[in-house]
């Protein structure tokens, strides 16, 4: 039987909670909703919770695992994302219109520059039961029904989550000196080993920082998913991302099918 009579829970910036019929719910503005549940803290406890400061969105954003920590640092170092929030609500649903309800808590929303929406799901494949496969796929029913995409991933590339830690120590703003940008997109105009175009810049000790903000912005492009970043990496100009908001921040939903 498919999942029907859907029901939406989310918590306004205000933290005030809001529910209803998920056809009407989806319009609220979730990239600047709170949480909907805290995260549980207990003696024992295998996982590993924390916060991290997107700069996608200068925010702090919650994490259950290092699973979820590493799609977090890819959703965050991903131009074309403009929000991300932690557990944005709750969905329930009833199978064939009767019996309890059936509750799931998605780990993401994310807003697109586009203005589409995507909310995700963070599992380990080894990791997901019966009872979970059925949860997520009432959940991707439900977005489809209100045009969002839903996605469930797994464990990323240890590679990949190495390269985007590294980087991600270099994400805020304020670690981008023009001069030195400005050089760097010059130098690398041709592809060019890293060390060797941070030298041709300045003192590396200066230069260095401002290239892996370049890297985190896709201003500059290295092989980060197969090769650890080294002083051998090779680095090249990224192809032009239009960085504009292509959406009405005040009506989300205008850019969204329903």
């Amino acid at each position: 039987m498919e999942a029907e009579d859907f029901w939406l829970e989310h918590v306004d910036a205000q933290g005030e909670s809001h529910g209803g019929p998920l056809e009407v719910m989806w319009r609220a503005r979730f990239e600047t909703a709170g949480q909907v549940r805290a995260f549980p803290s207990y003696r024992g406890q295998r996982n590993f919770a924390g916060w991290y400061w997107a700069a996608t969105c200068a925010d702090l954003v919650g994490y259950e695992s290092w699973v979820e920590l590493g799609h977090l640092m890819r959703l965050d170092a991903d131009p074309d994302v403009v929000a991300v929030v932690s557990q944005p609500f709750r969905l329930s649903w009833r199978f064939g219109g009767r019996g309890r309800r059936t509750r799931h808590t998605p780990d993401y929303f994310v807003r697109r520059r586009d203005g589409t929406a995507v909310v995700l799901d963070v599992r380990p494949d080894e990791r997901i039961e019966p009872e979970d496969a059925a949860k997520f796929a009432a959940t991707a029913v439900a977005c489809a029904r209100v045009g969002w995409g839903y996605e469930r991933v797994g464990v990323l590339d240890p590679v990949l989550v190495a390269n985007l830690r590294w980087l991600s120590g270099y994400r805020h703003p304020r670690v981008r000196r023009e001069p030195v940008a400005d050089a760097l997109l010059a130098v690398f105009s041709e592809p060019l080993g890293l060390l060797a175009g941070a030298r041709a810049v300045g003192d590396p000790l200066t230069v260095l920082p401002v290239l892996y903000h370049l890297l985190w912005r896709h201003e500059l492009a290295a092989e980060l998913r197969t090769e650890r970043l080294s002083a051998a990496s090779l680095v090249r100009l990224a192809p032009p991302v239009v960085r504009e908001v292509g959406w009405d921040a005040d009506a989300p939903e205008a850019a969204v099918a329903g």
